[in-house]
């Protein structure tokens, strides 16, 4: 964004707040909302395409509808005959969809005779004004914006209203524990404007670290500006270390002192490190809340967090779409959510999958509010998981939300520590920096992903023998420059992980695949979780 637009989308940030704050949903409102959204779901989706893709001629939409010769009379005859999910379905077998890589720019659409590259800035949302842009990490000089409005999280707070209250009708305050930038300030907003005031806010970035661009500073105080005005004053972000849990186990004690129940919004892993260090230090936080997110909540994780007496319901949700699950209460899998099918709909290639790059299970997002970030038309994630429809009897079932996904795991890119990096920036760091800074060849380098015991995330980054002598702290450091050598939330990763020692290095050859294939990110998953 240039300065002009950082300046626009401010003012109107601070315009809007104080009448946003003052003003948050009530439960009885919040469900009146949803049961309208639910029932017009079909009419909202054909109302979304009509005027963001087929009324607007920048819209990579129109040309794979054209292509797959769907008119918008055709769209709206198919959604009344099979159904949105049925009909998303149908245009997914006909072309009508959009991987990762496409989305980004990296990788131009072919189908068939149609072939284009488009640009991520074409499948922004013409209907909103950014009032909170989020930048992507731009490690490969595309940096896009995805930005949110008020309006964009007045409409996913009425999910989390109903699913606070589905957790039981105790008082609540909620604290924030992450990295400054753009999903923390939608965090915090949308809880308060959904009933749930702000006790604490803990980053594991400092907000001042020269590094980080300016925006990072100005759109906290203007955050807490607009709060002060509408008379509900924020406090300020407390810088804590990444291994130094304290600070937020000690607000979560004060608050259940105050016969409050602490909803705490973080990483799994920084929720696995409260949990251990208050069990090592002999303090009881049971009975709080954590809605976990940003990487996956395994059922390692998920012990070290029950064994604490904590109450853990995962959050599943990606910068392009926002909130898209909330944690089951009668799970049959650590991650089990709800799917938001107010939000967005869901639906999955299935095992006669017409793009190889897609895996059978891969997330395929379909925007409904006119409020979304991003027009996404079977947009893939970037993740998988296990989509089904059962009845679990829990109260967030009853709210009104049925679809379920479970064991949700990334493919294609890496999720540690909250913070993710895609495969596709993975290749240039480790084929060509890496290489041309310390020697060796495209196949000579790896990162490994995988959990600790007690689920801590780690990371460790195999260098080939063949390479030679190296100092493992210089080829680190080497790395982490590399990520973080944008100004954005590449430069915000690039701390966190540093501060977090998520990080070491190993002297051995790269691992295979079962085909003989060396693949840049290697994920290692447990087997009791698949």
């Amino acid at each position: 964004m240039t300065l002009l637009e950082d300046i626009g989308a401010g003012v109107r940030l601070l315009w809007g707040l104080p009448s946003f704050l003052r003003t948050p949903l009530s439960p009885p409102e919040a469900r009146q909302i949803l049961a309208q959204r639910l029932a017009r779901r079909e009419d909202d989706f054909l109302d979304l395409m009509r005027r963001a893709v087929f009324g607007t001629t920048r819209s990579p939409y129109r040309r794979l509808l054209a292509h797959a010769g769907c008119t918008y009379d055709d769209l709206a005859v198919l959604v009344r005959r099979e159904g949105l999910e049925g009909a998303l379905q149908t245009l997914y077998a006909s072309g009508v969809y959009v991987t990762v890589d496409e989305f980004k720019g990296r990788r131009p659409v072919v189908r068939g005779s149609l072939q284009m590259t488009i640009e991520p800035t074409a499948f922004g949302n013409p209907l909103v004004a950014v009032q909170i842009p989020t930048l992507s990490s731009g490690s490969r000089g595309h940096r896009t914006v995805a930005g949110t409005s008020l309006a964009h999280l007045r409409d996913q707070a009425v999910g989390m209203c109903l699913f606070v209250q589905a957790r039981g009708p105790h008082p609540r305050v909620q604290g924030h524990c992450g990295v400054p930038g753009g999903s923390a300030l939608h965090g915090l907003l949308r809880n308060y404007y959904a009933g749930l005031p702000l006790g604490a806010w803990f980053s594991h970035v400092d907000p001042a670290a020269r590094d980080l661009h300016p925006r990072y500073r100005w759109s906290i105080r203007v955050v807490r500006w607009g709060a002060w005005l509408a008379g509900r004053p924020f406090p300020r972000p407390h810088y804590i270390r990444p291994d130094d849990p304290m600070p937020i186990i000690d607000w979560l004690v004060s608050v259940r002192r105050r016969g409050l129940v602490p909803h705490l919004r973080s990483t799994p892993s920084t929720a696995v490190l409260v949990c251990q260090a208050a069990s090592d230090a002999g303090i009881d936080i049971s009975g709080v809340e954590f809605m976990p997110g940003g990487e996956p909540l395994t059922p390692a994780r998920m012990q070290v967090i029950a064994r604490a007496g904590v109450r853990a319901a995962a959050l599943y949700a990606s910068v392009e779409s926002g909130h898209i699950g909330y944690g089951c209460l009668a799970p049959t899998a650590s991650d089990d959510v709800h799917l938001l099918s107010d939000l967005q709909a869901v639906i999955q290639p299935g095992p006669s999958s017409r793009d190889p790059s897609l895996p059978a299970d891969a997330v395929l997002l379909t925007s409904l509010r006119p409020s979304a970030p991003f027009i996404l038309l079977n947009v893939s994630s970037g993740d998988q998981g296990r989509l089904e429809q059962r009845v679990c009897g829990c109260p967030v079932e009853v709210v009104g939300w049925t679809a379920h996904l479970h064991t949700i795991r990334s493919y294609g890119k890496l999720t540690t520590a909250g913070m993710t990096f895609l495969d596709a920036d993975l290749t240039r760091v480790l084929e060509e920096v890496l290489p041309a800074r310390f020697g060796g060849g495209p196949t000579h380098y790896q990162l490994v992903e995988e959990e600790q015991a007690g689920g801590h995330a780690s990371l460790r980054l195999l260098v080939h023998p063949a390479v030679g002598p190296v100092d493992p702290d210089a080829v680190a450091d080497a790395f982490f420059s590399a990520i973080g050598s944008a100004p954005g939330a590449a430069k915000v990763m690039e701390l966190f992980w540093r501060d977090a020692g998520v990080l070491r290095v190993e002297r051995r050859a790269p691992m295979a695949t079962a085909t003989g294939k060396i693949q840049h990110l290697h994920q290692h998953r447990k087997s009791t979780e698949r």
